[in-house]
C-alpha cells in the first residue's frame, strides 16, 4: 500500500498538532494512544506494530472499536526530525492495517492520548468518550464506508508545451517572423514579446488543463480536496494536487480517466493511495 505524505497526513500546516482528548486532570500515569476508531465491535490484539514497536490493541464499544497502544500521559516530542517521521510513519502504518481489519475507519491525528486519573483510569475515559461521541462516530464511519482516499496530481512540461503553442500561436510566428528582419538591439524587444506571450498562452493552457482535468476527475469523486501546488521544478510544473474521497470500486475507472488526461502533449499525471480517509474525516 502507499505511504501517504506526511504533509497530508498528520502535519497539516507543516507542523505538528499536539492533540489530548481526555476528561481528566493533567496528571501522570497511564494512557492510551489512540489511532482510529473502527467500524466492528473487534478485541483483540494488531500486534507490536505501534510507534516504538508497542503492542496495538482494540477496545470494543457496542458495534465499534478504538484502537490503541498504552502509553504514558505525555506527547510525543522529539527535536529529532527523522524519529518524528517515523513516529508519523507508524502511525499511519497501524491505521493502514486497522482499515484492513475493520473495513471501514476514521483516523485520529497524530499525538492523540486518552488519560486517565487517580480514580479513572484511561480506558474507561476512553468508553466514556466512545459513548458521548457514538453517534457522531457512526454517521462518519458510515459516510466513508466503502470508500478509500486517494491523491491525483496533474503536471506540465513546460517546455513540451511551449513548443507546440510556439508551432500553434499566429501571434508568435508573426512576432518570430518580424524579429528576423529586425537589428540586434530591436530584435532584443521582440523577443522580449514573444517571452511575454508565451507566458499568457502558458498561463492560458495551464488554466484550460485544469479546468478539463477537474471536470473529468470529479464525477468519480464523492467529495474533493484542493490542496496546496508545489513549486516548479525545472520545467515540470504541478497544476492540480487533488484530495479524492472515492469509492473502493471506482478507482480503477479514476485510473483510465487519468490515463486518457495524460495523452495530451506535455501532461503528466500522478495517482497515489488509496489510503484511508485522513483528510475527510477524523475520530476526533
Amino acid at each position: 500500500m502507499c505511504e501517504k505524505s506526511l504533509e497530508t497526513m498528520s502535519l497539516k500546516g507543516g507542523s505538528l498538532r499536539e492533540k489530548s482528548t481526555q476528561s481528566s486532570t493533567e496528571g501522570g500515569g497511564e494512557a492510551l494512544y489512540l489511532y482510529c476508531v473502527g467500524d466492528s465491535a473487534i478485541e483483540g490484539s494488531l500486534g507490536n506494530i505501534g510507534i516504538e514497536q508497542n503492542m496495538v490493541y482494540s477496545i470494543p464499544y457496542r458495534d465499534i472499536s478504538a484502537v490503541v497502544h498504552k502509553c504514558l500521559s505525555e506527547p510525543y516530542q522529539s527535536n529529532d526530525e527523522e524519529t518524528v517521521k517515523e513516529w508519523v510513519l507508524a502511525h499511519q502504518r497501524v491505521v493502514d492495517v486497522a482499515w484492513e481489519r475493520f473495513g471501514t475507519v476514521l483516523p485520529s491525528g497524530f499525538d492523540t492520548i486518552i488519560k486517565g486519573n487517580g480514580t479513572v483510569s484511561a480506558e474507561e475515559n476512553l468508553k466514556k468518550w466512545l459513548e458521548e461521541n457514538y453517534e457522531k462516530l457512526k454517521d462518519n464511519l458510515e459516510r466513508v464506508k466503502g470508500k478509500a482516499e486517494v491523491g491525483v496530481q496533474i503536471f506540465l512540461d513546460r517546455k513540451v508545451v511551449a513548443h507546440a503553442l510556439m508551432k500553434a500561436s499566429e501571434e508568435m510566428k508573426g512576432l518570430n517572423e518580424e524579429m528576423k528582419e529586425k537589428t540586434p538591439g530591436m530584435a532584443y524587444f521582440y523577443m522580449q514579446k514573444i517571452q511575454r506571450a508565451l507566458k499568457r498562452e502558458l498561463e492560458g493552457k495551464a488554466d484550460e488543463y485544469f479546468k478539463d482535468s477537474y471536470g473529468r476527475i470529479k464525477k468519480y469523486a464523492d467529495a474533493m480536496r484542493i490542496e496546496k501546488t508545489k513549486k516548479t521544478e525545472g520545467d515540470r510544473q504541478m497544476i492540480m494536487n487533488l484530495s479524492l474521497l472515492i469509492q473502493k470500486d471506482k478507482i480503477k475507472l479514476l485510473g483510465e480517466e487519468l490515463t486518457k488526461i495524460k495523452e495530451a502533449k506535455g501532461v503528466e499525471t500522478r495517482f497515489t493511495g488509496p489510503w484511508p480517509p485522513y483528510s475527510f474525516v477524523t475520530a476526533t
